[in-house]
C-alpha cells in the first residue's frame, strides 16, 4: 500500500482496473488524445493537471467516481530529486530541507500562484546572517519568476 501522498492518491483513483485496465480512467483517454494533444492521458496518468476532465467529473458527465475529481484537478508532482545524496554537508542540508519541506512549499506556491513552477533561470538568491541568542541563523531567500504551465496542442 502506498503512503497517502498526492501521487499515490492519483495513481490509485485513476487506475482502478490496473495500469491501463478496462475500468481505468487511462483506458478511456487514448481515443480523446487525438483531439486534445495528449492532455487527457497526461492528466489521468498524473503528469499534468486535468481541470477540464475534473469539471466534467464534477458535472457527472465523465463517468468518474467523485473522489477522483479533486485529484485530477490538483497540480501533480513532476519529476523528483535525484537518488544520489550530496555529500557536502552544506549542500546536503539544502537537500534535506527540500526533502522535508519541499511538498509543503510546492503546495503553498500552487495555492498562491496556480499550477506552474518557480524559474531557476530568471532567479536570484540572497544569503543573510541573522543574529539569534542561541546562535546565528542563516536566512536564504530564493527569488524566482513564476512560470505558469500552459498546455497547448502541437497542431494549434
Amino acid at each position: 500500500m502506498h503512503p497517502e501522498t498526492h501521487e499515490s492518491k492519483r495513481d490509485h483513483r485513476t487506475n482502478r482496473g490496473g495500469p491501463l485496465g478496462k475500468g481505468s480512467v487511462l483506458a478511456g483517454t487514448r481515443r480523446r488524445d487525438r483531439q486534445t494533444g495528449g492532455l487527457d492521458h497526461l492528466g489521468a496518468a498524473g503528469s499534468a493537471a486535468d481541470p477540464g476532465r475534473a469539471r466534467q467529473g464534477a458535472r457527472g458527465d465523465a463517468g468518474l467516481d467523485q473522489s477522483v475529481v479533486p485529484v485530477l484537478a490538483a497540480p501533480p508532482m513532476r519529476g523528483g530529486l535525484p537518488t544520489a545524496v550530496p555529500t557536502d554537508p552544506t549542500i546536503y542540508r539544502f537537500y534535506e530541507a527540500l526533502q522535508v519541506y519541499g511538498p509543503a512549499i510546492k503546495e503553498l506556491i500552487h495555492e498562491q500562484f496556480g499550477d506552474g513552477i518557480m524559474s531557476a533561470i530568471n532567479f536570484s538568491v540572497d544569503v543573510q546572517k541573522k543574529p539569534h541568542p542561541s546562535g546565528d541563523r542563516v536566512v536564504v531567500t530564493f527569488d524566482g519568476k513564476f512560470l505558469p504551465y500552459e498546455w497547448v496542442a502541437a497542431e494549434s
